[in-house]
């Protein structure tokens, strides 16, 4: 066992793959990586769960397909009573007296029968379709579990960046109010030495006030971010977890161009649709199917005895036996045109999924230029904001010492810590719609999965 999975296994929730694992009881769980998250919510995200228990489904759909053209043997056995015979009517000339009619009663008061009957489906084209249909449906369901795990890792990978992002935000709101803190203290005796007045005090005190409130408006944002996380994850709420200190790094490449054909085949709900056509195909080509005849064929062996006495065990009177054997063709003649408006049907099932396929390629290349112009702006952005900060920095600096040398107002040095807390703001979220853009990327690729891999 390796040391990793020691370590998972006290958290009482082993994850697959080397995953994380928590435990309510633990005051300190394991940090989460963005890769461990993911991993985590494909094996307990519970449309993930339902879509591989639909791909189940599908696999013994298949063998019930093909179970019908097995034979299919079955036993059967009556036993009847009847208290009182049915009475018919015969012309009295049978008995010798013309003109009359005698009421006669047949069977007798206990009847019983059994048997064994056996069909074979010999030629029916619609089964071979069907079989076909079939196989196709579990590689559409396959397919749809595959879509269900992409969406997962963008909701997940979505949120635990968010987490990040406003994480970071924590960092700032404390950085600058530890700023503050610093600066209070300085007024507060510069105050008691009648050097500030009690209106620059306060001023600073107020700034800090609203950075405490600024941060506790944070941390509930904070919490239900984490609480959505855990939604995406497939994890209950009420169990502790808390993400990495490290910032994940996509790696994805700023291309100023990228054709939607190249990358098509790679995106699950592009093969989906052609799935999705393929079997609108077999289920045309299904109901034409009916048009030939069909050829079966079948064995019945029974056996059957009639008393007036309930005395069947009796092995001295006789049980009869039957046994017939033979072939049934059911040829179509004529339906009253059903197959060929079922035909015209199937066939505008099949041009709307065109049209959806058709869509799916022009919102492809609308996705991937969108994402590639968002992700070339972000970056541009944040490279701006970086410079901005540094900056802003400086002018911080640089205005703190002023103000203790006393040659600039205490508004120019609160109008740059202001300064400075917003364009580290903007810098964070500049970051964030960075991230978020290279996902819609790889989303728009059909390369979700390489953040598992």
């Amino acid at each position: 066992m390796t040391l990793v999975k020691k370590k998972f296994i006290a958290f009482g929730l082993l994850l697959s793959l080397a995953g994380p694992a928590f435990s309510q009881s633990q005051s300190a769980p394991v940090p989460l990586t963005l890769q461990e998250s993911v991993k985590y919510a494909l094996q307990n995200n519970e449309a993930v769960k339902k879509a591989y228990l639909d791909e189940k489904s599908a696999a013994y759909r298949i063998k019930e397909v093909t179970g019908s053209g097995l034979p299919q043997l079955n036993a059967t056995g009556t036993l009847t009573m009847n208290p009182a015979l049915a009475t018919q009517l015969l012309p009295g000339e049978l008995a010798g007296a013309p003109g009359t009619m005698i009421p006669v009663q047949f069977g007798t008061k206990y009847v019983a029968s059994a048997g064994i009957s056996l069909q074979q489906l010999i030629f029916n084209k619609s089964f071979f379709v069907g079989l076909e249909a079939a196989k196709t449906t579990k590689d559409l369901y396959r397919l749809r579990t595959q879509m269900s795990e992409e969406e997962v890792i963008y909701n997940v990978s979505s949120a635990y960046l968010q987490l990040l992002q406003t994480r970071e935000q924590f960092n700032t709101i404390d950085a600058n109010f530890k700023r503050l803190e610093q600066l209070e203290k300085i007024l507060d005796l510069q105050y008691k030495n009648d050097v500030a007045t009690k209106v620059q005090l306060n001023r600073v005190t107020v700034n800090k006030v609203n950075l405490e409130n600024t941060r506790q408006t944070l941390e509930a944002n904070y919490v239900r971010q984490l609480n959505a996380l855990k939604f995406f994850m497939g994890m209950p709420v009420d169990q502790p977890i808390t993400i990495a200190d490290t910032t994940p790094t996509l790696n994805v490449p700023v291309l100023a161009k990228e054709d939607a054909s190249s990358v098509l085949y790679n995106r699950i709900d592009f093969q989906l649709l052609n799935k999705q056509k393929q079997l609108l195909n077999l289920n045309e080509k299904n109901i034409k199917a009916r048009y030939y005849p069909s050829l079966s064929g079948f064995g019945n062996v029974g056996t059957s005895a009639q008393r007036n006495e309930f005395t069947f065990f009796n092995t001295n009177q006789p049980w009869f036996n039957n046994v017939a054997i033979g072939l049934q063709l059911n040829v179509p003649i004529f339906d009253g045109f059903q197959r060929r408006n079922q035909v015209k049907q199937a066939k505008i099932e099949i041009e709307k999924v065109e049209q959806d396929i058709a869509q799916v390629t022009n919102a492809t290349n609308m996705s991937l230029q969108n994402a590639a112009t968002q992700m070339q702006s972000s970056l541009s952005a944040v490279q701006a904001q970086e410079r901005n900060v540094t900056l802003a920095q400086e002018v911080y600096r640089n205005t703190n010492e002023l103000y203790k040398e006393g040659l600039t107002p205490l508004t120019d040095l609160l109008d740059t810590e202001v300064s400075l807390r917003e364009a580290q703001t903007n810098l964070n979220n500049e970051r964030l719609k960075y991230q978020l853009a290279q996902l819609t990327y790889l989303q728009a690729k059909g390369e979700l999965k390489s953040l598992v891999q």
